[in-house]
């Protein structure tokens, strides 16, 4: 039973009248702890009969408060969290708190996510709150995290007590996406906000006649998007900001052909003109807020905006994409099309089942740079969420010996007629390594990962010595196939096979680390150290560890450590990008850049490999543009 939290004695045995409230106790209970079993009310210290408990959690989930996730199991719902702080109110001076779940605890000392939870769940903190079990946050972390945390404007301070603000919220929101919490927590948490806000939108709806439910529902998603505290010491007018939301709300190309002016929004609105353009251009600029909105101009001179990611663009890009990824794809073939046949196929389409037909002309204006917005995101394969997944791809291809070969001949060639060739010529010489190589890096630049896996178990049979290289190899296909515990399991075969062979424990670190087994990636590597202190590979690994679960200041000096160590590692300029990575993430773009363009010095000085080198310097240049916009932005 450890780890539950309790009610207090106030509650289960309260003064007044010796009566017990159990729909109190039950759902001090849910609220306070992830699920409840059958068993935390009927053992001690709740000790309640089972006849009561069946009545209560009958009468509880009638009315909707909480819900049966499973056998004898139970968790609070958002009705019940409503019902709970009615309950809660005026029930003593003694404080219970709500710790963070396990999966927050034991994703890495992730301090400013632990604090910011207890802010969000419990009325106040005090500073004692985080120092003592179960968080024990040191005393310097904890003044670091705080600090950053007021300055954020996340978190207020009065009395020494710590209270989150209405930016908290909406970063503890997007913390709650960083861990895999099920879809439904994250909803009844952020419906706890959406109440705080639903509120002051109805009155301002009714104050201002805004009766389209479309409208209501565009503004109250940017209104929880877009703080106001954040320009609150400029804008004074809370109203103002409200209404300049409303403003872009409305023109929306949803809406099209209705549009209201800035002259006509200003006058009907009672809000100054210069105001209004003035925060529209900030905002939807993307000078303020993280959130990214396209614009689209309509002659002689409307303008619609609408989100980056809103159901909208999300149609938009996916149709676009397609259409994108088909024109590359034939030109593999030699077939493909003009920029111009390309965007008129784009147009028809999103007329037809997304915009108005009357904005083709408008949106053939728009497409070219939208399209160069994406293309960031295509070559990239993806937005990635923090600055260590640029490097995952590659770092783990290099690390396992998996190579990627996109050889000129491969890209203008059918898959078909390329494996045929490669197979002739298998059949003509069975036992060329090389030619059963180039089999693989036909069939991986064709994604047929199943084949790959065939082929390779073949080549086990045909050449046994190659047994480490060729499944490491197979491991390295499993992750790719997300399949990370059968990768791990060849790893561990392999190291039974081969006890001597520390290359392959340093494997196995880092599987355990795709696995999130951070303690035990890192016992491992801590090992190979003790055994081999001089060695920087094990040093670099132990920094890929902890940069893999953030821990960014400790990866910093481990990557220092294997620079030092590895002058002479011809892989050194792996680490010193790391490093910058590090850095940047820290916010220290100074070092970041020292170190991003050692490491770039070193990729044209020591790499011979076209793609590698090309994989690097694009990781590299990436990261340091970034740099550039950070600068620009300060």
């Amino acid at each position: 039973m450890e780890n539950i939290n309790f009610p207090p004695q106030e509650i289960l045995n309260p003064r007044e009248l010796n009566r017990k409230n159990y729909e109190h106790i039950i759902l001090w209970m849910l609220y306070n702890n992830d699920i409840c079993e059958w068993s935390y009310f009927i053992n001690k210290p709740i000790e309640m009969s089972e006849a009561t408990l069946s009545r209560h959690l009958g009468s509880l989930k009638k009315k909707g408060f909480l819900k049966k996730i499973s056998r004898g199991n139970y968790r609070i719902t958002s009705e019940g969290k409503k019902r709970y702080h009615e309950l809660s109110k005026h029930k003593g001076k003694d404080r219970k708190l709500s710790y963070p779940p396990d999966i927050i605890l034991k994703s890495g000392r992730n301090y400013d996510h632990w604090i910011l939870w207890m802010a969000y769940n419990n009325r106040f903190c005090k500073r004692s709150d985080f120092i003592e079990e179960p968080l024990s946050i040191n005393q310097n972390s904890l003044s670091k995290n705080l600090n950053l945390l007021i300055t954020k404007g996340f978190l207020q301070k009065e009395d020494n007590k710590y209270r989150i603000t209405r930016s908290g919220k909406i970063g503890y929101s997007k913390m709650l996406y960083s861990y895999d919490l099920d879809r439904q927590t994250i909803l009844e948490e952020e419906s706890r906000r959406i109440d705080e806000i639903t509120k002051k939108t109805t009155q301002f709806f009714d104050e201002y006649n805004i009766t389209d439910e479309d409208i209501k529902f565009s503004y109250l998603n940017k209104i929880l998007k877009l703080d106001y505290s954040k320009v609150s010491m400029i804008l004074k007018s809370e109203e103002d900001f409200h209404k300049i939301l409303l403003y872009i709300s409305i023109n929306h190309p949803n809406f099209y052909p209705n549009y209201i002016s800035l002259e006509n929004f200003s006058r009907l609105y009672k809000i100054e003109k210069k105001i209004l353009d003035f925060w529209i251009d900030e905002i939807v600029g993307g000078k303020l807020y993280e959130v990214k909105f396209f614009k689209l101009e309509v002659p002689p001179n409307m303008y619609y905006y609408f989100e980056y990611n809103e159901k909208l663009e999300k149609i938009l890009r996916a149709i676009t994409v397609d259409f994108i990824t088909r024109n590359k794809f034939l030109q593999k073939f030699g077939r493909s099309e003009s920029t111009e046949i390309l965007i008129d196929n784009i147009l028809n389409e999103i007329t037809e089942i997304l915009f108005n037909r009357d904005l083709k002309e408008s949106l053939r204006k728009f497409l070219p740079e939208y399209i160069n917005h994406l293309a960031y995101k295509i070559e990239t394969k993806r937005r990635l969420i923090d600055t260590y997944d640029k490097l995952e791809g590659i770092i783990w291809q290099n690390m396992a010996n998996v190579f990627y070969s996109k050889s000129s001949e491969v890209q203008e060639s059918q898959y078909e007629e390329e494996i045929k060739k490669i197979e002739r010529s298998i059949t003509l010489n069975p036992k060329s390594y090389k030619l059963y190589n180039s089999k693989i890096k036909v069939l991986l630049y064709f994604n047929q990962y199943n084949e790959v896996l065939i082929t390779l178990d073949n080549m086990l049979e045909l050449f046994p010595k190659k047994e480490i290289e060729l499944l490491m190899k197979k491991a390295s296909i499993l992750k790719i196939q997300k399949d990370v515990k059968a990768g791990l399991k060849i790893i561990e075969g392999l190291i039974k096979n081969y006890p001597d062979k520390n290359e392959l424990q340093n494997y196995k670190a880092y599987w355990l680390r795709y696995l999130g087994r951070k303690e035990d990636a890192i016992k491992i590597v801590q090992v190979l150290i003790k055994n081999d202190p001089e060695n920087a590979i094990y040093h670099d690994t132990y920094g890929e560890i902890l940069l893999y679960f953030d821990e960014f200041e400790e990866a910093a000096k481990k990557f220092l450590k294997a620079i030092l160590l590895g002058k002479d590692n011809r892989l050194i300029y792996q680490t010193y990008i790391k490093l910058g990575t590090c850095y940047m993430a820290l916010e220290n773009y100074d070092l970041a850049e020292k170190n991003l363009v050692a490491g770039k010095n070193l990729i044209h000085e020591n790499v011979k490999e076209p793609e590698t080198k090309q994989n690097w310097l694009t990781i590299a240049d990436l990261l340091l543009s970034e740099i550039m916009e950070y600068a620009v932005e300060l």
